[in-house]
């Protein structure tokens, strides 16, 4: 068991109704255009595939895709969706578990990486994905650049979000590198509104690159979002690919 927090039931069952941003056919096919474009004619691996956002998507695009997904409940969604034979998912933490096979894809979408709440944990998900790659495969992280810019002096909280049915805000310990993600989502119309929050060890691009080289890949792309816009000091994430030798 690695320190990333598990998703519950209740929570699997509420994340594509809370995602719908995520789930639209811009950021989806965007996405899986991508990643298929990557994985050619091989297979493409998804660590903490979840309830298959990505995963079935691009299983529909007709590249064979196997899942890593530590929460039952997560995986227990993306079944209703498609059935084990079409694409299988085991369930493990994405640090450490090995499904068979070669792959000429891992990928790890949406800050999935900093659920891992240790660098040593990330570097092994580094060693992980660079086990399952054939010479010559990719891995892509999508993951949010640090907000720390927005923070001055003694503040530690930044929010990213300020609707009529949801606040949410981030809480960020600089020494620890862990962000803190709050949510207030507001639930039918009586007023009410349920909290949760969860958290993330952040990471800089250059660090994740660091942690690359250490599993034996090298960088290949670093680009702002999934259309190829150029990666700036301006941009709040990173799609980022390295590539293992051939």
């Amino acid at each position: 068991m690695t320190s990333s927090e598990m998703w519950g039931r209740d929570a699997a069952e509420r994340y594509d109704a809370e995602e719908t941003e995520m789930t639209s056919a811009p950021v989806l096919g965007a996405t899986v255009g991508f990643l298929a474009e990557l994985a050619g004619d091989g297979r493409a691996l998804e660590f903490a595939i979840g309830t298959g956002r990505v995963g079935v998507p691009l299983r529909e695009r007709g590249v064979p895709v196997t899942g890593i997904e530590l929460s039952e409940h997560m995986a227990a969604v993306l079944r209703r969706k498609v059935d084990e034979d079409t694409l299988p998912v085991v369930i493990g933490d994405m640090a450490t578990t090995v499904v068979p096979g070669e792959f000429s894809l891992v990928y790890l979408v949406y800050n999935t990486v900093s659920n891992l709440l240790t660098q040593d944990e990330q570097v092994e998900c580094f060693r992980n994905a660079a086990r399952h790659l054939r010479p010559g495969g990719r891995f892509v992280v999508e993951l949010g650049v640090p907000p720390l810019r927005f923070l001055p002096p003694r503040q530690v909280a930044v929010p990213f979000d300020v609707s009529e049915r949801h606040l949410g805000f981030d809480t960020i310990d600089p020494v620890e590198q862990i962000l803190v993600s709050h949510h207030f989502t507001r639930d039918g119309e009586d007023g009410r509104y349920r909290r949760g929050a969860s958290r993330h060890r952040y990471a800089w691009p250059a660090e994740l690159d660091l942690m690359a080289r250490i599993a034996g890949l090298e960088r290949e792309r670093r680009v702002a979002d999934w259309d190829g816009a150029p990666f700036t000091q301006d941009s709040p994430k990173h799609i980022s690919v390295w590539r293992k030798s051939a």
